[in-house]
């Protein structure tokens, strides 16, 4: 099965500042591209698409300058800061950084109040990404799916991308009200849904079934178009390993046809975020 990992974080410490780090204590170490390939390859991994990191606000523009340097990084999802009246400015540096291989922006969202992105200059900032063919990845938390059904009604024009299936509270409330709210938002046409980092929402014991059926709703929500695999490495490993959890969704979509399980693997995030 040829993968494309749409989600994956390298964390270098003595070049980046990631301020968040101090309170992971299980991942607060260098992340670099040899480690991960060296998993990676043998899974399946062809590219990778690197995600910001949510590194310190004046790091912003030397993360996406230096990771699109590593090897296998085909393309970058940036960070910035659609809050702001200079994210014109922002973009314009970004864009001059990467050019055609920035593929997207994110925002995280799931850490800070839910009033950041409710005014109107954020959604007009966003609304810039639909200019120059990027995505926009929202990183929400279950009980915030509101806030991107909200944008994503707004700004028709720009695509979206729901990060790590929405969310869901596996370890603690469970499928509901996340089931309901993951379908609303997946009834927008402009949104894709990620599958990627649910396993660090699980006790370190869990198995392929207790991830099934939030894949499975995730998964028949959006559809098999509208779906893209990422590994959300190295947080992935708070609960498991890359591996595990490859072979885990491997075996959740087994019983579907090679060509609906290569669109979530791979063809789905070509088209999506430009690759091809």
């Amino acid at each position: 099965m040829r993968i494309i990992d749409t989600h994956l974080h390298l964390i270098y410490p003595d070049r980046l500042t990631y301020p968040w780090l101090s309170g992971a204590p299980a991942i607060n170490k260098p992340w670099p591209a040899e480690i991960y390939w060296a998993e990676a390859k043998p899974l399946g991994i062809e590219q990778a698409l690197h995600m910001e990191v949510d590194v310190t606000e004046s790091d912003i523009e030397k993360e996406t300058g230096f990771v699109l340097g590593l090897p296998g990084i085909v393309g970058a999802i940036a960070a910035c800061r659609p809050e702001h009246a200079d994210f014109p400015a922002q973009l314009d540096r970004l864009l001059a950084i990467g050019g055609t291989r920035i593929k997207g922006l994110r925002r995280i969202l799931h850490e800070i109040d839910d009033s950041v992105s409710q005014p109107q200059l954020f959604a007009d900032n966003l609304r810039l990404l639909a200019k120059h063919n990027l995505t926009f990845d929202l990183c929400l938390r279950a009980d915030q799916l509101h806030l991107g059904v909200a944008l994503a009604r707004k700004l028709p024009e720009v695509t979206f991308i729901l990060d790590h299936c929405g969310n869901p509270d596996i370890n603690g409330i469970g499928l509901d009200p996340w089931r309901r709210d993951l379908q609303s938002i997946a009834a927008l046409p402009n949104v894709h849904g990620k599958v990627s980092g649910i396993v660090n929402h699980c006790d370190p014991d869990w198995t392929t079934e207790t991830l099934r059926p939030y894949v499975e709703h995730v998964i028949e929500s959006f559809g098999w178009d509208r779906v893209v695999f990422g590994s959300d490495y190295p947080v992935v490993t708070k609960t498991g390993t890359l591996t595990r959890w490859v072979e885990a969704l491997s075996e959740i979509v087994s019983d579907e046809t090679a060509e609906n399980q290569q669109k979530l693997f791979a063809i789905n995030a070509e088209r999506i975020y430009r690759l091809t």
